[in-house]
């Protein structure tokens, strides 16, 4: 297949509308009949997303917290998800292990990449690295973690699989990025549910 369309069009210019935790910019694009559109573009780099689970106890690991954007949404105060964090300067495995243990004081036993995807192309510049992992520290209770300093207050939350898999049916887990990775360690294991 091929695609036409590939190097018609290009960014000719982008102006910074804000500068803070991530990038506001607008584009001005021109394609090849000279026609020029502008775009937003939120920049904030790559990140990583990831499960831990217990195969043992058939058991996820999530963290609720605070998201500015679902609250503004009217939505909800919090949310319940995956362990996620943006990219710094570490390789996405140094990440997955910091943003685990900043968030819900855990240590894993093993990482498995899953795959890696832009998560908003529409608007955003974001390609996250998805990955399961496995945990066998005992039973927790809920756990305080995040980084003060940042703001981050985030609660670990230990759930069955079983009952993450009956939330996800009953359309009471509605992160994304959550949702992808509880279908994908069910596709790859799914004995554990």
């Amino acid at each position: 297949m091929t695609n036409d369309n590939a190097n018609n069009y290009r960014i000719e210019d982008t102006q910074t509308a804000y500068a803070g935790w991530s990038t506001l910019l607008i584009a001005t694009i021109q394609s090849a009949d000279g026609r020029k559109i502008r775009r937003e573009i939120e920049d904030h780099g790559s990140a990583i997303c990831v499960l831990p689970y217990n195969p043992t106890r058939k058991t996820a690991l999530l963290v609720r917290q605070l998201r500015a954007a679902v609250l503004f949404a009217g939505k909800q105060q919090e949310t319940l998800e995956a362990i996620a964090g943006i990219i710094e300067e570490d390789d996405p495995l140094a990440c997955v292990h910091r943003e685990v243990m900043e968030e819900a004081l855990l240590k894993l036993d093993a990482v498995e990449h899953m795959f890696t995807g832009w998560t908003m192309p529409g608007i955003s510049t974001e390609r996250m690295h998805f990955y399961l992992a496995i945990y066998s520290s005992e039973a927790r209770p809920e756990t305080r973690g995040g980084v003060a300093g940042e703001g981050e207050h985030t609660v670990a939350v230990e759930i069955e699989l079983a009952e993450l898999l009956r939330m996800a049916q009953r359309n009471e887990l509605d992160d994304v990025k959550t949702l992808l990775l509880l279908q994908t360690l069910r596709l790859h294991r799914p004995e554990l549910f």
